[in-house]
Protein backbone atom coordinates (compact mmCIF):
# COMPACT_ATOMS: atom_id res chain seq x y z
CA UNK A 1 0.00 0.00 0.00
CA UNK A 2 1.57 3.65 -0.99
CA UNK A 3 1.30 6.85 1.18
CA UNK A 4 -0.65 9.31 -0.33
CA UNK A 5 0.04 13.18 0.77
CA UNK A 6 -2.79 15.44 1.39
CA UNK A 7 -1.51 19.03 0.07
CA UNK A 8 -3.09 22.52 1.07
CA UNK A 9 -5.05 23.44 -2.87
CA UNK A 10 -3.28 26.08 -4.37
CA UNK A 11 -5.15 29.78 -3.19
CA UNK A 12 -5.46 32.91 -5.26
CA UNK A 13 -2.84 34.95 -6.36
CA UNK A 14 -3.08 37.29 -3.96
CA UNK A 15 -2.99 35.36 -0.74
CA UNK A 16 0.03 33.28 0.04
CA UNK A 17 -1.19 31.35 3.32
CA UNK A 18 -4.51 30.41 5.01
CA UNK A 19 -5.55 28.75 8.43
CA UNK A 20 -6.71 25.27 9.00
CA UNK A 21 -10.04 25.58 10.52
CA UNK A 22 -10.90 22.26 11.49
CA UNK A 23 -10.10 18.32 10.54
CA UNK A 24 -13.12 16.47 9.82
CA UNK A 25 -11.59 13.31 10.29
CA UNK A 26 -9.40 12.18 12.84
CA UNK A 27 -6.29 10.92 12.57
CA UNK A 28 -6.39 7.06 12.10
CA UNK A 29 -9.97 6.87 10.49
CA UNK A 30 -10.87 5.49 7.47
CA UNK A 31 -11.99 7.68 4.68
CA UNK A 32 -13.39 7.41 1.57
CA UNK A 33 -12.33 8.96 -1.77
CA UNK A 34 -13.57 12.71 -2.45
CA UNK A 35 -14.72 13.22 1.89
CA UNK A 36 -14.15 16.42 3.07
CA UNK A 37 -10.83 15.94 5.53
CA UNK A 38 -10.57 19.60 6.70
CA UNK A 39 -11.70 23.33 5.98
CA UNK A 40 -8.71 26.04 5.46
CA UNK A 41 -9.95 29.53 5.24
CA UNK A 42 -8.14 32.27 3.59
CA UNK A 43 -8.90 36.19 3.96
CA UNK A 44 -11.41 35.97 1.29
CA UNK A 45 -13.22 31.86 0.99
CA UNK A 46 -12.85 28.78 3.25
CA UNK A 47 -11.97 26.16 1.24
CA UNK A 48 -13.13 22.16 2.04
CA UNK A 49 -9.96 19.78 1.00
CA UNK A 50 -11.40 16.49 0.17
CA UNK A 51 -9.29 13.00 0.18
CA UNK A 52 -7.64 11.97 -2.87
CA UNK A 53 -8.42 8.68 -2.54
CA UNK A 54 -9.51 6.34 -0.31
CA UNK A 55 -7.78 4.79 2.78
CA UNK A 56 -6.59 5.59 6.47
CA UNK A 57 -5.77 9.10 7.62
CA UNK A 58 -2.61 7.85 8.93
CA UNK A 59 -0.70 11.28 9.99
CA UNK A 60 -2.21 15.09 10.46
CA UNK A 61 1.22 16.74 10.51
CA UNK A 62 -0.17 20.12 11.17
CA UNK A 63 -3.52 21.13 13.78
CA UNK A 64 -6.37 22.82 13.61
CA UNK A 65 -5.71 26.91 14.05
CA UNK A 66 -2.38 26.39 11.89
CA UNK A 67 -1.16 28.63 9.12
CA UNK A 68 -0.71 26.70 5.84
CA UNK A 69 0.67 27.63 2.65
CA UNK A 70 -0.24 26.57 -0.97
CA UNK A 71 1.03 23.30 -1.89
CA UNK A 72 2.10 22.43 1.70
CA UNK A 73 1.78 18.72 2.74
CA UNK A 74 -0.92 18.65 5.55
CA UNK A 75 -1.79 15.12 5.95
CA UNK A 76 -0.35 11.38 5.03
Amino acid sequence: MSIVTVKVPQLSESVSQATLLEWKKPQGSAVAQDEILVEIETDKVVLEVPAPCAGVLTSIRSPDGATVAADEIIAE
